[in-house]
């Protein structure tokens, strides 16, 4: 049997506790005030923003190292909004938190609306049973600072579910990002 996406979205994410927490319906505006939109949406699920990101800064001139990342390459911003150098990027969060069905496969793409503002979102497959807020890396492909807003819409995730569970997980294996909570850095 098939059911609409946006329907099935909805049963996992409350029987699975898939998305927490799980907004049902695409939101549009708060308090009569637009938003760039978040929520369930016709094939996927749009996420918004924590409102903590880190900003990339070149102000030590350390080599970026994914196995010796050097934290002190990112400024911590806490706020409604974040503006991100020119030519540069900055992580942050879900304000959800992800708990992923063994026989689902998540891939998160930009929205548009930040895509022709030259603000690519950049994140990594959500593979079965992997958990977490999920940590988003935005790059300001422009020469211009670019500004991303907190709690609004950001990314869309597309849920892929197999006809069967896959045999290694990203839980069995001991996946390094499980259960990350908040904005994660690389780690070796």
């Amino acid at each position: 049997m098939t059911i609409k996406a946006d329907r099935w979205i909805r049963e996992r994410a409350i029987q699975d506790k898939m998305i927490e927490p799980f907004v049902p319906d695409q939101v549009r505006e708060i308090d009569d005030k637009r938003v760039i939109s978040f929520g369930t949406s016709s094939y996927g699920y749009d996420v918004r923003c924590a409102p903590e990101f880190k900003v990339f800064t070149n102000i030590h001139s350390t080599i970026v190292d994914p196995k010796a990342f050097d934290t002190r390459s990112f400024v911590d911003v806490v706020g409604d909004s974040c503006v991100i150098p020119p030519n540069s990027f900055a992580l942050a969060s879900t304000v959800e938190y992800f708990r992923i069905p063994k026989d689902v496969l998540t891939v998160c793409v930009g929205k548009s609306t930040y895509a022709r503002c030259g603000i690519i979102v950049n994140v990594t497959p959500l593979e079965p049973e992997w958990e977490g807020h999920v940590t988003l890396e935005f790059s300001n492909t422009t020469n211009l600072p670019a500004k991303i807003y907190a709690n609004e819409g950001v990314a869309q995730l597309l849920f892929f579910q197999s006809d069967e569970a896959c045999e290694v997980t990203y839980r069995t294996r001991g996946g390094k990002y499980q259960g990350q909570r908040g904005v994660t850095l690389p780690r070796a």
